[in-house]
């Protein structure tokens, strides 16, 4: 199938799902949203608790894509060029050598990222926004298609360090991981039962699909998404709504609403359409601007979360026609 027919972006995703699902049961919301992320090279943030295969889900996604992956486990002790890379003094050569950190790759893992302090977790910045890295005044280019995924436990557990609005505004989606329903729970132990080994996915029977030139050609698929003026409109609306909520102490950056039309194109195309409707964009608002914004202290102490508020805000703000 060539790149400019349209459906090419959902053929080449439906083919990498259908991987996953060897591996990742009922988890169809992470996924999706994953995809959304993965076709606008942006970066995702997957906050849940332990043992919600969250590490293995971006490791299957991975291998069906035949991308070079690499993980970081972040820990407290975690330095800063541990994660970019520093240069050495070769004494033979007489020369100081790049020895390249963990973030020379395609798809970069991030596990845990909240369990070490924030300024390793800075380590990060420059590297998801302009796709480079400078290391001792040198400024290097990393490999495209590039993408970094976080996990992060849930800010109540013990060790967790609050991630920067600087470093959470980088990410283009925050997606909540929850517990499987009873009935996937089962189908889990069922195949872990039959010698499902989630260490060697190979065994698992999943397959590479597709590559790195591939997405890419998705991302020109993307690109082309129709926009009308009235959605234009719509986003701002509800971005600016965010900056004017009583409730909403810090209110989301233009960047946000850039992550919302990027995430509404995506989501239209894995949907079957060329253009995008208020529906894209509400579906998709959530997990780009829930990271985005800082309640007042009053609400969080009562237990109220940014979801409940930013569906307030789609109640309040006029759909398009």
């Amino acid at each position: 199938m060539e790149r400019a027919e349209k459906g090419y972006t959902k053929h080449i995703v439906d083919k990498i799902k259908y991987e996953i699902d060897k591996v990742i049961v009922d988890q169809e919301e992470m996924l999706k949203f994953c995809m959304v992320g993965l076709l606008c090279g942006g970066h995702v943030l997957l906050e849940g608790v332990p043992g919600l295969a969250k590490t293995l889900m971006v490791r299957t996604l991975a291998k069906t894509m035949n991308v070079d992956f690499k993980r970081i486990q972040f820990t407290p002790d975690l330095m800063p060029s541990d994660v970019t890379g520093t240069k050495i003094f070769n004494m033979q050569t007489r020369e100081f050598e790049l020895k390249k950190g963990p973030i020379f790759t395609n798809f970069l893992l991030a596990d845990e990222i909240n369990r070490t302090p924030p300024k390793t977790q800075a380590g990060l910045l420059e590297v998801m926004e302009e796709q480079a890295v400078t290391i001792d005044g040198q400024n290097i280019q990393l490999p495209s298609p590039y993408m970094v995924f976080a996990t992060q436990n849930p800010l109540e557990y013990e060790g967790t360090y609050p991630l920067p609005e600087a470093l959470l505004d980088r990410f283009l989606m925050k997606i909540f991981i929850d517990y499987p329903s009873a009935q996937a729970e089962k189908i889990v132990l069922e195949r872990y039962h039959n010698g499902f080994n989630s260490i060697d996915l190979d065994s698992s029977g999943v397959e590479a699909v597709c590559n790195g030139e591939d997405i890419l050609g998705c991302r020109e698929e993307i690109n082309k998404v129709q926009v009308d003026n009235s959605i234009f409109d719509y986003i701002i609306q509800i971005v600016r709504e965010t900056r004017n909520y009583t409730s909403i102490e810090v209110g989301s950056s233009p960047r946000g609403s850039i992550a919302l039309l990027k995430s509404a194109k995506a989501y239209a195309v894995l949907s079957g359409r060329d253009y995008v409707i208020p529906e894209d964009i509400k579906a998709v608002a959530y997990p780009v601007l829930r990271h985005r914004i800082s309640l007042i202290p009053e609400l969080t102490i009562e237990g109220i979360k940014e979801d409940k508020v930013i569906d307030n805000i789609l109640m309040q703000v006029k759909v398009p026609r």
